[in-house]
């Protein structure tokens, strides 16, 4: 948020690109609706990234919105921004106070629960650039997560998960640990030749704005994994 930085040029064609990702915009915040594959950060801005395009809403002083939250490449959805400095350090907090309510849809496989809903609350160990299970004497981070099966077959599941804490990869490691990874997920799963993306959706957010008033998002689900859903009968 420094005065007077250089603002790298973005091409045109990019410029529309994360125009078109905007889902909703106000005073405080802009809202995107990520596409599976967009990296939200890249180390030494090296490739494209949601972060390297916010460029595009630089103001004239060189200041520029600031993702306030992450989710992973492979997973779409909503995704935040904060427009100025009082705004992303509020945003932030929020999201470091887990005062943001966040839903997101999964379809997995494997060996689904028999129960509708419930909560999964294995802690989680980072190692390297993923996470295992493990336990807080080993030093895993507590990690919460509820999750509900919206329908199912014999094989597959529909899922809405809730996370109540933000750990790297937490709903992927708990539905994995559960024997049920979600589909395209090479790190938790198997390889699936067959699925073309991770098939986890970011689709809702609730949060307080910094005037205190609440504000619901929804992102629509994108057509590849409404198509896989009507595939696999779900």
């Amino acid at each position: 948020m420094s005065r007077n930085r250089p603002i790298p040029n973005i091409a045109d064609d990019k410029k529309a690109f994360v125009r078109g990702l905007v889902l909703y915009e106000d005073e405080f915040l802009i809202a995107f609706n990520k596409p599976s594959g967009l990296a939200v950060q890249t180390r030494g801005n090296r490739g494209t990234s949601l972060d390297h395009l916010l460029w595009t809403f630089a103001r004239s002083n060189g200041k520029r919105p600031q993702l306030v939250h992450r989710i992973d490449a492979g997973t779409s959805g909503l995704i935040l921004a904060g427009r100025t400095k009082p705004a992303i350090a509020a945003l932030s907090a929020e999201f470091a106070g887990r005062r943001v309510a966040k839903r997101y849809l999964a379809l997995v496989s494997g060996s689904v629960p028999e129960a509708e809903r419930g909560i999964c609350e294995i802690p989680l160990l980072k190692v390297g650039r993923s996470v295992v299970p493990g336990t807080l004497e080993d030093g895993a981070d507590a990690a919460r997560t509820q999750w509900m099966v919206r329908s199912r077959t014999g094989t597959h599941a529909f899922v809405e998960a809730r996370p109540e804490t933000g750990r790297m990869h937490q709903i992927r490691a708990h539905l994995a640990a559960m024997g049920c990874p979600i589909l395209g997920d090479h790190i938790y799963g198997q390889k699936d030749e067959q699925t073309e993306r991770l098939m986890l959706h970011a689709v809702g957010l609730t949060l307080t704005l910094p005037n205190k008033k609440k504000l619901a998002l929804e992102a629509p689900v994108p057509d590849a994994f409404d198509l896989k859903r009507q595939a696999l009968r779900l």
